[in-house]
């Protein structure tokens, strides 16, 4: 009897190990995870600086100030907010004091309100900059003639709107009507502990199976 449970025993301690192993390899990862989710949430609510003149996507994140007129021209990007249900974000030019024309994020309207007219000319923006995540293989094109679009495609809104593709997405109020959405890391993946709580729930699985196995194998015996 013993012989022919040695193997059983061996593969059950071998898979609980490398489950084992893999489980806590995710809580490192989940506290590696955190860490940089704590210094890009230190990173995006740190004192705004004047927007740079040159600005790439190593920037990402950055909290910048900028004073100029947002121009009447905007772009309706389609979301939803939880406990508010669909609406969209407005993406307007701002022609900033330099002579730049950039994209700003104003934020969120609902959905009766896409079409009303809003608050527009000189202002002082506070936000961060940003480059999104919106756009996959399956996001739709936009809807040009209603203007609705499915995500903040910056090269193409660029193009529409006349403007630098530089996103800033404010963070304080740029007009009545507008709820700012400013950027945080509610939308940054952090899936380790769902990772290592299923892994871990595989070794008891794994272990459970292994003894019922060994109980099968000692019933026929006796």
């Amino acid at each position: 009897m013993l012989k022919r449970m040695i193997f059983p025993i061996v593969i059950g301690l071998v898979g609980c190990a490398i489950l084992i192993i893999l489980g806590t390899w995710q809580l490192q990862r989940l506290s590696w995870k955190e860490g940089v989710l704590a210094e890009i949430e230190a990173e995006i609510g740190a004192d705004p600086v004047a927007l740079p003149a040159v600005i790439d996507e190593s920037m990402k994140y950055m909290p910048v100030r900028a004073e100029g007129v947002i121009a009447p021209e905007e772009l309706h990007v389609l979301v939803s907010r939880k406990q508010v249900g669909a609406g969209y974000r407005i993406i307007a030019p701002l022609e900033t004091s330099d002579g730049r024309r950039i994209l700003l994020d104003r934020g969120f309207v609902p959905d009766e309100a896409k079409d009303e007219a809003r608050p527009t000319g000189q202002v002082a923006v506070v936000g961060n900059l940003h480059w999104p995540d919106d756009m996959n293989s399956s996001t739709p094109a936009p809807d040009l003639g209603r203007n609705i679009w499915f995500g903040r495609d910056l090269p193409a809104m660029a193009e529409a709107l006349e403007a630098e593709p530089v996103l800033i997405v404010a963070r304080e109020s740029t007009g009545e009507g507008i709820d700012p959405m400013p950027v945080g890391v509610e939308g940054i993946p952090n899936d380790h502990l769902e990772y290592a709580i299923t892994w871990f729930s595989l070794c008891i699985v794994w272990f459970g199976m292994t003894l019922f196995l060994l109980w099968r194998i000692r019933t026929r015996t006796v």
